[in-house]
């Protein structure tokens, strides 16, 4: 049983919680003040007395980590930073929502001290934090020694109704469950109520049950049981044999004694009234945003234990790296994202045989990588002998084996994303992961939230385009890397030949924010104009691979495996004659972020007539092109054939280019 005073203390936190989090949201006349209502008492112990974290670090390594993924309740995780000492100012808290505050509406990561992940798309945060499960359960394989425990911290993540709804909650505790993630504890908020009414009209399946088939234990609490809570957390805290499912029974907005348990409480302010009437009906003052002094005098004293806990640790790891100094540097390069100064001369010396499929010209670098790269894991959504993301060298990481560096990560791409997002969220890991370029689809959504916060993710999609051949329009790409470059942030490269793929491993490397490298199935050539220093080719985004002897007549602009075919259609247009520009174009991105006098120099000026050849939507060349340039591009979906079958069919030939454009100059 707790002890009766801290009880006491506690009750008044979760009051104060209450109070905060339905002033912020009334004065912002925007929110949502049901979820920290309910959980408040939840808030209070985490807080209060579960969580091992140091808020005057918030990055301590060793820290538990709590993960918000019912991200719409931000005003409860605010009002817990706030109280518990971390950088966050009753002023932020009373700015919930507004223009640049540090209290936006759903957390995120980077932008609100203490935030460990940036939620909102409901369930995604359930798949952050299995990632940091994982990523922790690997730096303990990998650092800890007898008498050493630097990695022994446990990883929360609250979720709601919503979050259980979605299916990446699904792949993602189902991956859980099948790697034994003892470190891992999701605490799920039911209150049987989710934004459109009660969940029994629409979510009535066994929670509990289908949690127990993923391989996860579950236990059931009442949320205004302190005693309760500590009975079930504290033992998982000494004792835990798989993930954890605390299903932590609420009520909705309680304390409103109009909208308490309903739908109304949601996603609204409560109004002015209904918040007077529920600190009425709760004892608490109405004085707007209201902090006892005890409350904030208890999380100063708390501090002090905090601050000790993290100076305890760091006197383990002196120890630690005086016992092992090797595993010490290693831990360090780690740390520091370490890349080696001479690294592009390292992937320029690579040897690749040509022709080669971009897809494995790209495992041939990543072998390398991985030597070099003690941060770099990856994985693939069950396709790594097809996207060739496996590094050979390393094992796979298995249940209770995590010495490993692949992940097989079975067909769950959303939950890859997501998992991956959590494993750069450790502060250790390069992730990357691997999956056909058709089903970034399904994890768009987490490669967005990468792009957004942002997280140091490396994405690694093949069989690009139509000439992935029998295969079908099912597994063409078509929109998709339009859609990619659409992402802000997010830098997309789809390289042209080995050279041009080694320069992408360095730029998404030096990147600090997400990185898709679009890779071919087919074999491509190799073109001696991409063997460039990477500052003069591939660090630029575009540049010239063939250039007029006098005014061109046309410019050709291409990426990844058309490159080869509009160097060859420019011979031929300049055997009939005709002056033509050709332009490697790997990666919007890097090319829009170059000096004003190096784009004018590549697209500037009078060019002829120009022309984009891509084997993919043209969503986004007229930009380069113009509105009277020409497209040499997918107007609908492919077929399935063999890849010189579709080039006939879909007119990527240098004849049939050179008819058009011919045709075009004449006309």
């Amino acid at each position: 049983m707790m002890d009766d005073d801290l009880k006491k203390t506690l009750g008044k936190i979760a009051g104060t919680i209450r109070g905060l989090s339905m002033d912020a949201v009334q004065k912002a006349n925007s929110g949502h003040p049901g979820m920290p209502m309910g959980c408040a008492e939840l808030g209070a112990y985490l807080y209060g007395v579960l969580l091992r974290h140091n808020p005057k670090n918030s990055k301590w390594m060793n820290r538990d980590r709590l993960v918000l993924s019912a991200g719409h309740g931000s005003m409860w995780l605010y009002s817990c930073l706030y109280l518990s000492g971390f950088k966050l100012s009753l002023d932020e808290i009373k700015r919930f929502r507004q223009l640049h505050s540090q209290t936006p509406g759903h957390p995120e990561y980077g932008h609100t001290d203490g935030v460990e992940a940036t939620t909102g798309p409901l369930g995604q945060g359930v798949g952050n934090a299995v990632g940091m499960a994982l990523g922790m359960k690997i730096l303990a394989a990998k650092f800890n020694k007898e008498g050493y425990p630097l990695f022994d911290n446990k990883i929360y993540c609250v979720a709601g109704d919503g979050c259980l709804m979605e299916g990446i909650s699904s792949e993602a505790s189902s991956f859980a469950g099948h790697l034994k993630l003892n470190n891992l504890v999701l605490l799920y908020d039911s209150n049987h109520i989710c934004l459109d009414g009660p969940t029994s009209e629409c979510f009535t399946e066994n929670t509990k049950e289908r949690y127990k088939a993923y391989g996860w234990d579950v236990y059931e609490i009442d949320g205004y049981d302190f005693d309760q809570m500590d009975r079930i957390l504290s033992s998982l805290r000494k004792s835990q044999e798989k993930p954890a499912l605390v299903v932590v029974h609420t009520v909705i907005g309680k304390g409103s004694p109009h909208k308490a348990g309903s739908s109304k409480a949601h996603g609204s302010p409560l109004g002015a009234d209904e918040v007077l009437a529920t600190k009425e009906a709760l004892g608490l003052p109405k004085e707007e945003f209201y902090v006892p002094q005890a409350v904030l005098s208890f999380f100063e004293q708390k501090l002090s234990k905090e601050e000790a806990l993290e100076a305890s640790w760091k006197d383990l790891y002196r120890r630690w790296a005086h016992a092992y100094p090797d595993l010490a540097k290693e831990f360090e390069k780690m740390q520091s994202y370490y890349l080696p100064s001479d690294l592009e001369e390292i992937l320029k010396k690579v040897e690749i045989k040509t022709p080669i499929a971009g897809r494995s010209a790209s495992q041939i670098v990543l072998q390398t990588l991985g030597q070099s790269l003690p941060q770099l894991i990856g994985g693939s959504a069950d396709l790594s002998v097809s996207d060739l993301t496996m590094m050979k060298e390393f094992p796979i990481i298995a249940p209770n084996q995590f010495n490993g560096r692949n992940i097989k990560y079975g067909v769950r791409e959303f939950a890859m994303g997501t998992i991956a997002n959590g494993l750069s969220l450790c502060g250790m890991f390069q992730p990357f992961c691997g999956t056909f370029l058709t089903f970034s689809d399904y994890m768009r959504n987490a490669i967005r939230l990468a792009a957004l916060s942002p997280y140091h993710v490396i994405y690694q999609f093949t069989h690009d385009s139509i000439f992935l051949g029998e295969d079908g329009p099912t597994h063409q790409s078509i929109e998709h890397v339009a859609a990619l470059r659409a992402i802000p942030h997010l830098q997309v490269i789809r390289p042209a030949d080995s050279h041009e793929v080694k320069m992408a491993w360095l730029a998404a490397l030096r990147y600090k924010g997400p990185t898709a490298i679009i890779l071919s199935r087919q074999n491509l050539p190799d073109l001696k104009e991409t063997l460039l220093p990477y500052s003069e080719g591939m660090g630029r985004g575009a540049y010239i691979v063939k250039k007029e002897k006098k005014q061109a007549q046309f410019t050709l602009f291409s990426t990844g495996s058309e490159l080869h075919l509009a160097m060859e259609v420019a011979d031929r247009l300049e055997k009939l004659g005709k002056e033509t520009r050709v332009i490697s174009m790997p990666c919007f991105a890097l090319f829009e972020k170059q000096k004003q006098d190096y784009k004018k120099s590549v697209v500037g000026g009078h060019l002829g007539v120009r022309v984009a050849i891509e084997a993919a939507s043209d969503f986004g060349w007229h930009k380069y092109i113009g509105s009277d340039g020409i497209a040499i591009c997918m107007e609908g979906f492919g077929l399935s054939a063999p890849a010189h079958d579709l080039a006939e069919e879909f007119g990527f030939t240098v004849d049939a280019i050179v008819e058009r454009l011919m045709s075009h100059s004449v006309s």
